[in-house]
């Protein structure tokens, strides 16, 4: 295995350090993990650093993040089903429960949490990302005004689901 130079190393650090936050969000958001989010964000940026794409291009590193992300739910998914076979006489799981600061960050987080799917994950990539809806859109691989309603639709679902009643 080669390593990389002085140079590269710099480099290398330059272009991957003001994503890294950014994509490991992505990653942590899409799995619910820790850790599984650490190491899909390392697998995206070493296929970006073998391929010798340009970090800076972001709706493609985090199109990569999703994708390996979702690769590795599915794969969770098949392995969990068949460890449910093999323990289905074993104590149900209990969820873990998050304290919030207030009550305003519960209710914000709930109500993000019952958006639909593909709502959640654009709002997700604009307010936290900060990716533009043209980088939405290379990233989910839908139009660019797709992505700009969903983000519209999700803030109306919010704005109605956090109305005092």
């Amino acid at each position: 295995m080669r390593f990389l130079e002085g140079d590269k190393v710099a480099r290398f650090e330059q272009s991957v350090l003001p994503h890294l936050g950014a994509a490991h969000n992505l990653a942590r958001w899409l799995t619910r993990n820790q850790h599984d989010a650490e190491d899909i964000v390392q697998e995206a940026f070493v296929k970006f650093w073998r391929r010798n794409h340009k970090i800076n291009n972001r709706a493609l590193l985090y199109a990569t993040v999703r994708s390996i992300a979702l690769d590795f739910i599915r794969r969770d998914k098949r392995r969990a089903r068949r460890e449910a076979t093999v323990f289905s006489e074993a104590d149900p799981t209990i969820e873990p429960q998050f304290e919030w600061e207030d009550e305003t960050k519960s209710a914000l987080a709930a109500a993000v949490s019952c958006l639909p799917h593909d709502q959640r994950e654009v709002l997700v990539l604009k307010i936290w990302n900060e990716l533009t809806f043209n980088e939405i859109a290379d990233a989910l691989g839908i139009s660019q005004n797709t992505a700009a309603s969903r983000y519209r639709y999700a803030v109306a679902n919010l704005k109605k689901s956090l109305q005092p009643q």
